[in-house]
């Protein structure tokens, strides 16, 4: 049934100049779907069309940012990370809200609000699985940390309002000081007699750099109760003065051997990739929250078969371009096309102003003015790279691109990486229609929802769609751009491979780095800082740029391509409902009755014939 004689939005027009409604709840007029006008983003819109607006805004929404406020709250309060306080009191909330919730009547919230009622019941239940994996890591790292419960009590004695005695508290920095450096010296002692790393029963490399994390948390925590009282309390300060001063080089002097004796991280050297791999029970935590329901070796066959997809088109151009089936030295010639330095903002404002021309020729999307004028270009610093050696964008847009400071091998490994056909496919990604245009709209409309679940498979996914759309349409100008264009689809299909192997204990981060390599072409510095991003990032970050893309890809081919809806209606409408899974942008577009129990069903990539 069309989405037309079903669906519909607000009968009076002034609304639909500035924002497209969620399908109607009984009672509302029933209506076709009219084509999206040109001017909902208008500079400036009428104030008028504004109220109209704000009447079709979700009810849940002070709740929403009630949740995300008073969570926040609970956090600041109780600011040591692992501390059984902190997690006894978020568990308290966690529940209560979960309640609360399941005491509200569904069916008498309104369209958007139900949307929110799913969301927020999401963020409740991932924010209790997540509470449940800090204790699992606590657990594990707690042996190396004995000395956490007597210092974490005094800045949480303060917070409770207890005031801190000075002697008493200065026997107790001493002794713990004491017991610290012993610590850190049989650390030291054992180092030599084990080739330099000290093993311990169930402590890897991750559980330590962990623990020496928690340990620098708990020297910041301890410098914010300090202050507290240090020259406010001259009896205080004068017991505790020096004792506190041992204390803070104790615990840095023991994150440090922690870090070099156990987990091998060497001062004055790049850092080995560790990370901290969330296991089998965190990734299904992470999917039922993005509401995927794919198995991870299910997405690891759907990168498969992407990935086999672009190995089999990267042939075809190689073959234009002359290099037979040998794609990899198409892509040696793309990657010698680096622009001199100082040249390289030059070429990003070239592209992109192609970019925008090819997109207003599609009609597919309405670009508000003000979005084209206000985008700009940073330059990413040679540290940064190290994490993201290629672009990153929104409205400042960061691109990578040698300094004179780096080494002669880097300089010519981040000009490999980045020349403009590598960038063709990623200035759209980030600027218009890709990520800067996504954000200048959810920054107006739902924009609590970024809060509440700011979902990479909907923004990544979104700028991912364009690129498979762009492909779809001949966007690239000739084959050095179609080389670029493969080669990123190829990475993005790649990314949920090694990622997923690597959360999955499977893969260590030097398996990953090789696969990217080996299968996909990366210069080995580019492919480290793909890997490392991968340790620090949210776990289904890299898996979401394909992922989404192809969930995006699907519900277009179900919406637009059946002609349900116009390609500008379903772009428009999906940058105004904000942030959310895919799947329940589905819900919001074809009008499905949501229960308040729904779970995740859509297989889209059957659906859309993969």
């Amino acid at each position: 049934m069309s989405i037309r004689g079903t669906a519909g939005w607000r009968c009076a027009r002034a609304v639909m100049a500035v924002t497209l409604a969620v399908v109607p709840a009984a009672g509302w007029c029933q209506s076709a779907v009219p084509r999206p006008t040109a001017d909902w983003s208008g500079d400036p819109p009428a104030i008028a069309s504004l109220v109209d607006a704000a009447k079709t805004e979700s009810d849940l929404r002070v709740a929403v940012t009630r949740y995300l406020v008073d969570k926040a709250a609970i956090e600041r309060r109780y600011d040591v990370p692992y501390s059984p306080v902190r997690h006894a009191r978020l568990r308290t909330f966690y529940q209560g809200w979960k309640q609360r919730l399941a005491e509200a009547n569904f069916s008498a919230v309104n369209p958007e609000g139900r949307i929110d009622y799913l969301l927020l019941r999401n963020r409740i239940e991932y924010d209790i699985e997540m509470l449940a994996l800090a204790d699992r890591r606590w657990a594990e790292m707690a042996a190396l940390v004995p000395f956490f419960d007597d210092l974490r009590q005094l800045p949480e004695d303060r917070f409770d309002r207890k005031r801190a005695e000075g002697r008493a508290t200065a026997t107790l920095l001493s002794a713990t000081s004491d017991r610290i450096k012993e610590l850190t010296r049989t650390l030291a002692a054992e180092a030599p007699k084990t080739g330099g790393l000290v093993t311990r029963p169930g402590i890897t490399p991750t559980i330590a750099t962990r623990a020496a994390d928690q340990v620098d948390a708990l020297r910041t925590a301890l410098g914010a109760w300090y202050a507290f009282y240090d020259g406010y309390d001259p009896v205080f300060s004068w017991w505790t003065s020096e004792p506190f001063a041992r204390l803070g080089k104790a615990l840095t002097g023991y994150a440090e051997a922690l870090r070099l004796h156990v987990a091998g991280i060497k001062p004055g050297e790049p850092p080995p990739i560790i990370g901290d791999p969330v296991l089998a029970d965190g990734l299904r935590a992470d999917l039922a929250f993005e509401m995927i329901p794919y198995s991870p070796d299910e997405l690891i066959a759907i990168g498969t078969k992407e990935l086999e997809w672009v190995e089999a088109e990267f042939k075809k151009v190689a073959r234009e371009m002359g290099h037979g089936d040998d794609w990899k030295a198409a892509l040696e010639h793309v990657k010698n096309l680096a622009p001199p330095p100082g040249d390289k903002p030059w070429v990003i404002f070239d592209i992109a102003k192609y970019s925008e021309a090819f997109v207003d020729r599609m009609h597919a999307v309405t670009i508000p003015p003000l979005s084209r004028e206000v985008w700009r270009l940073a330059m990413q610093t040679p540290e940064r790279q190290r994490i993201n050696p290629f672009f990153n964008g929104g409205e400042v847009t960061r691109v990578s691109y040698p300094t004179e400071s780096m080494t002669h091998d880097d300089k010519q490994m981040s000009m490999r990486g980045n020349t403009p056909s590598f960038n063709f496919a990623t200035v759209h990604h980030e600027l218009i229609p890709g990520h800067h245009l996504q954000a200048f709209v959810a920054e107006r409309f739902n924009a609590h929802r970024n809060r509440l679940q700011g979902t990479p498979f909907w923004r990544e996914g979104w700028s991912l769609y364009w690129e498979l759309l762009l492909w779809d349409r001949n966007f690239p100008r000739d084959n050095a751009d179609r080389i670029g264009m493969l080669f990123w689809r190829l990475h993005r299909a790649a990314r949920i491979i090694f990622s997923l192997n690597y959360h999955l204990g499977r893969w260590s981060p030097q398996q990953a780095v090789d696969f990217l390599v080996e299968r996909v072409g990366h210069e080995r510095a580019n492919a480290e800082g793909e890997v490392r991003r991968t340790t620090t990032d949210a776990p289904l970050y890299q898996v979401a740029y394909m992922i989404g893309g192809l969930q995006l890809r699907a519900l277009s081919h179900e919406l637009v391509d059946s002609r349900k809806m116009t390609l500008t209606e379903f772009h428009d409408r999906i940058l105004l409902g904000g942030h959310m899974p895919i799947e329940l942008v589905r819900a919001r577009l074809t009008g499905q009755a949501l229960a308040p129990d729904m779970r995740t069903t859509w297989r889209f990539y059957e659906a859309a014939g993969r």
